[in-house]
């Protein structure tokens, strides 16, 4: 779901960039209460684990489409809501300045539908509901596949309401919502089957971190090495190796658009939507999550990467490990802003 520019106008990339500055600062508000040195890290890690594995495509069987995890959900588990939400705009943005993956002019709509929905809809009204008579395996993939499913829904209808709003007369809403709702809603069930692994591995190594993100305490003095350990493992195989056999089909937005308009790419307006992406280019030093190729060599390219599978190439996995590393310190720095100001403001108090 990582809308282009084309997509909306600049009224609604605006308006959703304030709605999402919004959430952020009330998430940054809300986290000093919960947030220690031990967060920060944890933080960083999980965001580096979101953003390799957004970079693995699946293939959505009989529909020529495929899908990637959003992520907001076990951000929410694992960080609470309100780091969780930072911890997607941390990924997002990595993802929009440097791999032009996403617009500019977007990212509020993306940030907000991909971590907003996730993370303070269906995480606290479903997935926390579903959890109140205790963990266990079963429990926690129930209550994974169910909440991704339908946070996933919400982000989805929110994309089709904001190129409604945008006046976007090629992707009318009927057609458009009958198309985007049911490709997520598949998407959706592969999300949560991720989410409970990944939940169920960190319940069965150190159940106090899903336990104090719930109640919105610090992680205090339970010890998260292993489980950072084990995350950065994760996220270095994923986004160094697994992201080479991503499905080179069209993922669920795209498969709408090119069912409903005929393509997959709006031509966007001149304006402010050309001034971001001229500035995107120059931002994207590894545009498509790939080295920057020569312009009489980008067509040959593109033709060989759609003949094999899997992609093996250095520039995915450069991409998986420095956009990794990326997100990995801009989540960690985020927190330790948080802490700083969390310090700040207690001895301002003493």
């Amino acid at each position: 779901m990582h809308m282009a520019d084309a997509l909306i106008s600049p009224l609604v990339g605006g308006t959703m960039w304030v709605a999402t500055a919004g959430v952020a600062a009330y998430s940054i508000k809300k986290i000093q209460t919960e947030m220690d040195e031990k967060k920060i890290p944890l933080m960083g890690v999980m965001g580096a684990f979101i953003f390799a594995s957004q970079m693995i495509n699946f293939t959505i069987p009989a529909t020529g489409s495929s899908g990637h995890i959003g992520g907001g959900l076990i951000l929410a588990i694992l960080l609470g809501p309100y780091a969780g939400f930072l911890t997607m705009a941390s990924v997002l943005t990595i993802q929009a300045l440097f791999f032009a993956d996403g617009g500019l002019l977007a990212l509020g709509s993306n940030i907000f539908n991909m971590g907003f929905f996730s993370c303070f809809i269906a995480y606290p009204l479903i997935y926390k509901g579903l959890m109140g008579k205790g963990y266990s395996t079963r429990r926690i993939l129930f209550a994974s596949v169910l909440t991704a499913i339908i946070g996933l829904q919400l982000g989805a209808f929110g994309v089709v309401l904001e190129t409604l709003f945008s006046g976007k007369t090629e992707l009318p809403f009927g057609t458009f919502v009958l198309l985007m709702q049911p490709i997520h809603l598949a998407i959706g069930a592969v999300e949560g089957l991720v989410t409970a692994a990944i939940v169920t591995y960190i319940w069965n190594q150190r159940p106090e971190i899903i336990e104090k993100a719930a109640s919105g305490q610090a992680i205090g003095n339970v010890s998260i090495k292993k489980v950072v350990a084990g995350m950065v493992a994760i996220a270095v195989i994923t986004g160094g190796g697994l992201s080479w056999f991503a499905s080179s089909n069209p993922d669920g937005l795209e498969w709408a658009m090119t069912k409903t308009a005929g393509t997959a790419e709006l031509e966007a307006p001149d304006g402010i939507h050309q001034q971001l992406s001229e500035l995107q280019s120059k931002t994207a030093f590894l545009p498509d999550y790939s080295f920057k190729a020569p312009v009489n060599d980008t067509e040959q390219i593109a033709g060989e990467a759609e003949e094999t599978w899997p992609a093996v190439s250095g520039g995915t996995s450069t991409s998986g490990l420095v956009g990794g590393g990326l997100t990995l310190a801009l989540a960690a720095l985020v927190g330790a802003g948080i802490s700083l100001l969390k310090r700040r403001k207690n001895g301002a108090r003493a």
